[in-house]
C-alpha cells in the first residue's frame, strides 16, 4: 500500500473536506481517506500508485488548488503486527 499526502489549498470548512473526499473517492479506489481544512491537506491510502496528474485534474475541477503530492510506502502497524524477515 501507498500513503499519499496532498496539499490542497482552498478548503475552508468541513463541507469543503467532504467535497475533496468525494471527488477522490469517485476517481480512485482509495482507503482511509481524511482531509483537514486546518492543515490544508488530504491523506489517503491506495493499493498501488495512482496517476498524480489525474489527481490534480480531479481536484482542480472541484475548484481547489493542489500543491505538493508526496507518497510513501505504508505498512500496517499495531499491537499484533510485527516485522517479518
Amino acid at each position: 500500500m501507498v500513503q499519499y499526502t496532498v496539499v490542497v489549498e482552498g478548503m475552508r470548512c468541513g463541507m469543503c473536506e467532504a467535497h475533496v473526499n468525494d471527488a477522490i473517492r469517485r476517481a480512485f479506489p482509495v482507503r482511509k481517506l481524511k482531509s483537514s481544512h486546518t492543515k490544508n491537506e488530504t491523506v489517503f491510502l491506495a493499493d498501488g500508485p495512482i496517476d498524480e496528474a489525474r489527481l490534480r485534474q480531479v481536484l482542480g475541477e472541484t475548484g481547489y488548488t493542489v500543491g505538493a503530492i508526496t507518497s510513501a510506502p505504508w505498512e500496517k502497524r499495531g499491537l499484533f503486527s510485527r516485522k517479518r524477515d
